[in-house]
């Protein structure tokens, strides 16, 4: 039965409340959209003491909402309000929410923000990358127990789109969530990993001249790679550790992690050894998984 449906169930939305909120200029605007057009309920630089109001006004027998996605971000939290309080406060009244924190790199902000000549709102009459570090400061605790951070220094709107629909479509069916990114590290090492793993150890399709051309989604890749003794061995330690580490986070109730998959480029070894633990891990029932190769297309 849908709790929404259960007169006697205190949660009556689809899905948990969902907060949205991270940096300044890390495309808090972007992810509204997506979520609105997913038809939640988005409602926008809301200050924290009044989340919890909207909250469990929507979260009441007969209300039209089922999916509630609310915007705070430091604009709204100079109103007064404390978002981790707000947090504490959901979770004593049986809405314990899911958190989206988007970050992106200072410099990365500062171009932002000079693109469209903007000031930081705590800049006050310092520089821009003065009010960056502040709210960096401010929000820091909050980033620490998000359900899921998205760097978005590297991401086009199109790509954060597709990331949060890799993060946020499975919350109808509210299993744990598991993100395999596959990646380069001549790209740059992902900030929003829960687990980053290595496997330039294992020998490179790029320097075969038959193989070069494909990718690990292809099979002469993957079948080369995944055919070496040590990627197997890899893979099964791996899932050993992920196994231990999975009930550790459930206890700790966090039910979105991303692994992040590292090789040189990002288009070999990485590829093929994300994908083929994203199909390992599907294979227990009880995971909601989500695979996405980052740097694939990259030279």
């Amino acid at each position: 039965m849908n709790a929404k449906s259960d007169p006697a169930h205190k949660y009556y939305l689809s899905t948990p409340p969902l907060l949205i909120t991270g940096m300044s200029g890390a495309g808090l605007s972007t992810a509204a959209r997506v979520f609105e057009d997913k038809d939640w309920y988005v409602p926008q630089n809301m200050p924290p003491q009044l989340v919890v109001d909207v909250v469990k006004m929507v979260n009441q027998a007969g209300s039209p909402v089922e999916k509630i996605a609310a915007v705070t971000d430091v604009r709204a939290r100079i109103f007064g309000g404390d978002l981790m309080d707000t947090v504490e406060q959901l979770k004593a009244d049986g809405l314990a929410p899911d958190i989206l924190f988007l970050d992106a790199r200072t410099d990365v902000l500062i171009s932002r923000f000079d693109s469209v000549r903007r000031t930081h709102p705590l800049q006050g009459d310092k520089s821009l990358s003065t009010g960056i570090e502040r709210e960096r400061e401010l929000i820091n605790p909050i980033k620490e127990i998000a359900s899921v951070v998205i760097d978005t220094s590297e991401l086009s709107v199109h790509d954060l789109r597709r990331r949060i629909e890799e993060s946020f479509g499975h919350t109808v069916v509210k299993q744990p969530h598991v993100t395999i990114q596959s990646f380069g590290f001549k790209h740059g090492a992902p900030r929003d990993s829960d687990i980053t793993i290595d496997v330039r150890f294992l020998p490179n399709p790029y320097w075969n001249a038959d193989l070069r051309p494909f990718r690990g989604t292809d099979a002469p890749v993957a079948n080369y790679v995944l055919s070496h003794p040590d990627a197997q061995e890899f893979v099964d330690n791996f899932l050993a550790m992920f196994n231990t580490m999975q009930d550790g986070y459930r206890h700790a109730g966090k039910n979105f992690v991303t692994v992040s998959v590292g090789c040189t480029g990002g288009h070999h070894r990485s590829v093929a050894i994300a994908e083929e633990i994203s199909k390992r891990i599907a294979q227990r029932g009880d995971l909601d998984i989500s695979v996405t190769h980052r740097d694939i297309d990259r030279h």
